[in-house]
Parts: C-alpha cells; sequence; structure tokens
C-alpha cells in the first residue's frame, strides 16, 4: 500500500518504495531520494518536486482530512 502524507503547509510526501512518478505522457521522472515529496505550493523550482520554496513563501494549506 502506498501512503500519501500531506506536510502541514508543506509537500505531498510519497512514502513508498515501490512507486513510479510519471508525466502527462507518460515519461518517468528520475527519483534521486524516497520517500518521494511533490510540491503542493507550485513556486518549486524542481516541480513536481518539492524543493523547500513554501517555506520562504509562507504557504499554507487549507486542506484537513475531515474526521467522523
Amino acid at each position: 500500500m502506498v501512503t500519501i502524507r500531506l506536510r502541514k503547509n508543506g509537500p505531498y510526501v510519497v512514502e513508498s518504495d515501490d512507486v513510479r512518478i510519471v508525466d502527462w505522457n507518460g515519461a518517468p521522472y528520475t527519483v534521486e531520494r524516497r520517500p518521494v515529496a511533490l510540491c503542493r505550493c507550485g513556486a518549486s523550482t524542481n516541480r513536481p518536486f518539492c524543493d523547500g520554496t513554501h517555506s520562504k513563501r509562507g504557504f499554507e494549506a487549507a486542506e484537513a482530512a475531515v474526521r467522523e
């Protein structure tokens, strides 16, 4: 099972060794390290991967799971 964890005001973190990241044409990205951090703020210079720019730009995410 793949777990995707949302870091508070940070990236999507894909916690799995068995995952491929592909673009809209199906071409794979080279994944340098695990877990994989994917940009959520849109400001990374290394998209789709997170480069930490969210902390410099003051990104604030609104998403949170709703507990039942």
